[in-house]
């Protein structure tokens, strides 16, 4: 179908339409908050309102050419495949990565109601307009004018609604068990678009994460006898700024970030501080001291890892060598044969992405983004996609855009535009006709 064609026959998206969808949606995100064990999201409340939409135009029910999936591995927690079958086997593109769980949301914080829909002007707003329930309804009324309009594709178009995607407490319920079952095997033959990003610009580059804790042991004891204790909190102090020294030599900007246009380089540093109570005349025997590693794609978060338990392990063979803070701020007390030390662990880690700049997903959304938005200027972060980086191991194109706000991103207050959700629906059915012109 010539790509002038397709443009004409799938049309600009229904914004009534979009935005009843978009209200169910936000209805329910009250119950796919993800944040376990308190909140385990039952994504299969917003399955409900995709299918609803969906299954008229599909072949479940004769009405259309949809093929329509839903699968399922933990109760109440599925995800759903959709496919519009094109006409020359093996040409594919897909839009994945929309997924159904929504951070959770304190009302109390918020100026609005975070679980249903309200309208003001331009602004869509609610937990999950731009992350990700609003890409989930934009993707659902791309499908639905497919079936409708039924255009003869060459390309076979794929969407894929996931589950579990802000949280990897819980595995195999999300796009991982997909992988892993093969059901997505056949998108690697076309270019594959993580639609969970914001702002309408690709975004090429995202930040592996290495979530730490450091505990610190001291001796307790009287402040007003400072040199019979050793102080956890500047022990605390003095290794994690010996340790960030280390890290940043080790891994210091590379160059291929300039190439990328990371806003920063790979960080290491404290996010949160606790210790167990106590009076504000003892020096206490523990603290811990918690953060993160944002690394760049361009090093590896295993190696990061190995290297920061290095770091503590020779502090602790150390500890007589490493500064300290005034005349009696000892980590050792020999008479006594005690020693300060520091205890690393690791949460779960993701590993960062650098898109493939040379490909064709990257062309086309490039192209598709000048044409629909007006310029392209591709960005990246070290802030953290799960998933992606698998995928694009396993052999898939990973390209990622999102038409969502980043300033709205798993904050207060969360809305997105109507007007960037409808020029988003305007690139997708720019990369679709682009593809029908591409000879493989």
């Amino acid at each position: 179908m010539a790509s002038s064609d397709v443009k004409q026959t799938i049309g600009d998206l229904d914004k009534d339409s979009f935005v009843s969808l978009l209200s169910k949606l936000i209805g329910e995100a009250k119950y796919v908050q993800n944040n376990p064990p308190e909140l385990i999201p039952e994504e299969d409340r917003v399955v409900k309102h995709v299918l609803d939409v969906l299954l008229p135009y599909s072949t479940t029910t004769g009405g259309g050419p949809l093929l329509v999936n839903h699968v399922t591995y933990y109760p109440s927690r599925g995800n759903v495949i959709v496919e519009y079958p094109g006409t020359e086997p093996g040409k594919i593109l897909s839009f994945v990565g929309c997924h159904m769980d929504v951070v959770t949301a304190n009302p109390n914080d918020w100026e609005f109601d975070p679980f249903s829909l309200s309208i003001d002007g331009d602004k869509l707003r609610g937990r999950g307009t731009t992350d990700c329930l609003g890409h989930v309804a934009l993707v659902t009324e791309l499908m639905k004018r497919l079936g409708e309009t039924k255009p003869k594709l060459k390309s076979t178009v794929v969407a894929v609604f996931i589950a579990n995607e802000e949280n990897s407490a819980i595995s195999g319920v999300g796009v991982d068990a997909l992988v892993k079952d093969g059901l997505l095997n056949k998108l690697k033959e076309g270019p594959l678009f993580w639609i969970d990003t914001a702002d309408k610009q690709p975004c090429i580059g995202t930040g592996g994460m290495i979530p730490w804790k450091l505990k610190v042991t001291g001796k307790l004891f009287h402040s007003g006898l400072a040199h019979k204790a050793i102080n956890p909190l500047e022990l605390a102090m003095d290794a994690l700024k010996e340790i960030q020294s280390r890290f940043y030599r080790d891994f210091p900007p590379h160059l291929q970030e300039q190439v990328y246009g990371f806003a920063t380089p790979s960080t290491m540093k404290p996010t949160q501080w606790s210790y167990p109570g106590g009076g504000i005349n003892q020096i206490p025997a523990e603290c811990t001291i918690s953060g993160d590693v944002r690394l760049t794609p361009f090093y590896n978060v295993k190696d990061a890892m190995k290297k920061l338990q290095e770091y503590v392990d020779d502090i602790n063979d150390n500890t007589e060598k490493l500064d300290s803070r005034g005349p009696v701020s000892k980590y050792v007390l020999p008479d006594e044969n005690l020693r300060g030390s520091l205890t690393l662990s690791f949460d779960e880690a993701m590993s960062g992405v650098a898109c493939d700049l040379n490909s064709r997903g990257f062309h086309v959304l490039c192209k598709a983004t000048e044409e629909v938005v007006g310029h392209v200027k591709p960005y990246s972060i070290t802030g953290s996609l799960p998933l992606i980086r698998e995928l694009q191991e396993e052999g898939f194109d990973v390209q990622t855009a999102g038409y969502g706000l980043m300033a709205t991103y798993h904050a207060k207050n969360e809305y997105c535009l109507l007007s960037d959700m409808c020029q988003g629906y305007q690139v997708f059915v720019s990369i679709i006709s682009q593809l029908e012109d591409f000879v493989k």
